[in-house]
């Protein structure tokens, strides 16, 4: 009986019995659309409230605080493009996530990566992750980069302040669009230093020389860029090559400096792999190795690259207070053979240089200036006893006033901040 009843589309018991049949699965469909409708319209209602962007920082956020207001305000602007606003149309669809791949972000004055912009990166997947499902967050990878629709490029600055216990940091995010080039959403926010590690990871803490190189300059430009304008054009033609860059770095902190040398050698052997963080690269890994000859040929092309560019500037350590070099030898033993390379190149360039001299923030700004100063002249004093530069050369100390890093802890943290510069200048006629 009950069969006959079913095939007949008849009520036998109760209310979801009643839409069986040809008409009742019609009414059936009809009910569930209605249902998944509502269902939508109740998350974009949720999503809604959430694509306000947040209101201004106080000026006393910690880094934590700050990251995670850029990020959600980096986000909301992305969700609130027109693309992004039509989802009732797309509910009944089955529509994938729009991916997003994360840049490792570094530290705009030094280019960098440190303990901080590390954590940076970390926050900025966590709270991707927990406030924004809607989109795909991953760190950069090969396969992360070719799939994604948006890059997000971060980077902290170090705000210029002259009362070292009022240092701040200002983190710019930005995301460009892949397929244009195109910046599409752009925020900031500051924070205090308190908690921030500025401590270089191993690459950047033993690398000889600066390492913020043009493909750097580029990163840290599209960060700060306005909605609107171009990503630059450096920064994204080195987005390959900077996978391998960033895989070497990886292995030479993981103390795996033989797999790390093959990928430098693979980078290098490309048309855009010729830049500094590829010879700096060669150098610490053969350094390492124990292969002193292939380390020394890496460090001058670290010295030609930056005499070519007028971008060269290597962190020789001096003792507190003093013009004697460190006397911790894992430090200070390669800086013979560094000034022998310097004084041959110099010598080769036929430029001539003024030799600046920098200072970390302890102590008065007259006492940095001329221990700077003092420091510079003995470097000029070195090369030019190792001949070959001549009367090319001339001294400059800047103290304090140049500083990367600024935090004044006088370690490796903020060794950027004792460096020596050699930037080229006009020969006197």
């Amino acid at each position: 009986m009950f069969q006959s009843q079913r095939r007949a589309g008849l009520k036998v018991n109760g209310p979801a019995m009643a839409l069986t049949g040809a008409g009742g699965c019609r009414r059936l469909c009809r009910a569930c659309s209605l249902m998944l409708v509502a269902l939508m319209m109740g998350i974009l209602l949720g999503c809604a409230s959430q694509s306000q962007r947040p209101d201004t920082l106080n000026d006393g956020a910690n880094f934590d605080t700050a990251i995670d207001h850029a990020a959600d305000d980096l986000l909301v602007q992305l969700q609130r493009l027109p693309e992004f606003q039509s989802l009732v149309q797309r509910a009944l669809q089955t529509v994938s996530k729009v991916k997003i791949v994360v840049d490792p972000a570094v530290d705009a004055a030094s280019g960098q990566v440190t303990a901080a912009t590390q954590s940076l990166d970390t926050r900025l997947l966590v709270r991707a992750a927990a406030k924004f499902p809607q989109f795909d967050v991953l760190p950069k990878s090969a396969e992360a980069l070719a799939s994604a629709r948006y890059i997000l490029v971060a980077t902290m600055t170090l705000l210029p302040n002259t009362d070292s216990r009022l240092v701040r940091y200002r983190i710019n995010l930005s995301l460009t669009d892949q397929r244009t080039s195109l910046v599409v959403a752009q925020a900031a926010a500051m924070s205090t230093a308190a908690g921030v590690d500025t401590t270089p990871t191993p690459f950047y803490r033993d690398s000889p020389a600066l390492t913020r190189d043009r493909a750097v300059e580029g990163q840290i430009k599209t960060s700060q860029a306005p909605v609107g304008t171009d990503a630059d054009g450096v920064y994204l033609a080195n987005l390959t090559v900077s996978l391998l860059i960033d895989r070497g770095v990886q292995l030479y902190a993981e103390g795996k400096y033989r797999d790390a040398l093959q990928v430098y050698e693979v980078a290098l052997a490309r048309p855009d792999g010729k830049q500094g963080r590829v010879f700096n690269g060669l150098y610490l890994t053969h350094t390492q190795l124990g292969n002193a000859d292939a380390a020394q040929q890496a460090f001058a092309q670290i010295v030609r690259l930056g005499l070519g560019t007028n971008a060269l500037a290597i962190r020789f350590l001096f003792e507190a207070g003093s013009t004697t070099f460190l006397k911790d030898a894992k430090v200070s033993a390669p800086y013979p053979m560094w000034l022998a390379v310097l004084a041959e190149e110099i010598g080769k360039s036929e430029h001539c240089l003024n030799v600046i001299g920098h200072s970390s923030r302890t102590g008065s700004a007259s006492f940095n200036e001329q221990l700077s100063l003092q420091r510079a002249e003995s470097i000029q004093l070195r090369l030019q006893a190792l001949g070959a530069v001549g009367a090319r050369l001339q001294s400059t100390g800047m103290g304090f006033r140049d500083n990367l890093i600024g935090t004044g802890t006088d370690d490796l943290s903020d060794a950027l901040d004792r460096r020596v510069e050699f930037k080229v200048i006009p020969c006197p006629s």
